[in-house]
């Protein structure tokens, strides 16, 4: 499996796309508009969901391809849900392969996280462009300012802004908090899922943005990369295990599911 793992991380062709924010912010609607809008393009989608996990039973309600509404004739989309179990930051273990498998198959991949709260943050070190979803009324701009929030989005989204001046007042906020952060302020769109022109508006801010950070792209994944190896030798060996691998960065092209083989017979 680490051989085709590292086959497929050294011949990507999609761009990844991840959705996070808090629960009922309207991701998954939001992934089925994005679904609909790249098939009617020509784009083949991968898409993964990600749903909390139970701490009593560890089970997970998996729904939020529910309100997806593909075709199962398409051959060009692709649904795979995961339970994020026992694992903070929003992601499942299985993430990242599924991620990396996906990439290589599809023209744009879709990844939608456990929506919980300020931590949740690892979308971050797997996505080429990260969405963050705002619902009118959740906050004022305060919010908007917290480091585990500020730091992620590329592009912030305003759903159900069908609700007019309470949509409008959250983009305000998020603009003001965002202001005051560190680096460059994200576009902030109000979109609204029975609103198609809003719809195609976020995707042209996508492509846009996703056009603007292409000479970055390869530097970012190699950062996401050595961040996953680091990560998986932590979850394998524990702490200990970490420090004893050493020096984890990568040379440039550098397959990491090839270089935690390494590292696993080393310590094993």
């Amino acid at each position: 499996m680490l051989d085709l793992l590292s086959e497929c991380h050294a011949s990507p062709t999609a761009e990844v796309i991840g959705l996070t924010g808090p629960p009922g912010v309207g991701k998954s609607t939001l992934m089925d508009a994005l679904i609909r809008l790249s098939r009617s393009d020509g784009c083949t989608v991968g898409c993964i969901a990600v749903d909390p996990s139970s701490r009593h039973s560890g089970g997970a309600l998996l729904g939020d391809r529910t309100r997806l509404t593909t075709d199962p004739e398409d051959q060009g989309v692709f649904v795979r849900s995961m339970a994020a179990r026992d694992r903070l930051g929003g992601l499942a273990a299985q993430s990242v392969g599924a991620m990396v498998l996906m990439r290589a198959l599809f023209d744009r991949v879709l990844i939608e996280t456990v929506g919980v709260g300020q931590s949740e943050t690892d979308i971050a070190d797997l996505a080429d462009l990260v969405l963050f979803c705002v619902q009118p009324g959740s906050g004022d701009s305060l919010q908007y300012m917290k480091a585990g929030i500020a730091e992620i989005p590329d592009i912030v989204v305003v759903t159900k802004a069908d609700l007019g001046a309470a949509a409008q007042r959250a983009q305000s906020d998020v603009q003001g908090g965002m202001g005051l952060s560190v680096g460059p302020e994200p576009p902030v769109l109000l979109v609204s899922a029975s609103d198609q022109a809003s719809l195609k508006a976020l995707l042209d801010c996508i492509q846009e943005q996703c056009r603007l950070g292409a000479g970055e792209r390869a530097a970012k994944r190699h950062r996401q990369s050595e961040v996953w190896l680091s990560q998986a030798v932590r979850d394998r060996f524990g702490r200990d295990g970490l420090a004893r691998a050493g020096d984890l960065r990568l040379a440039p092209g550098q397959s990491p599911f090839i270089r935690l083989r390494q590292v696993a017979e080393r310590l094993a």
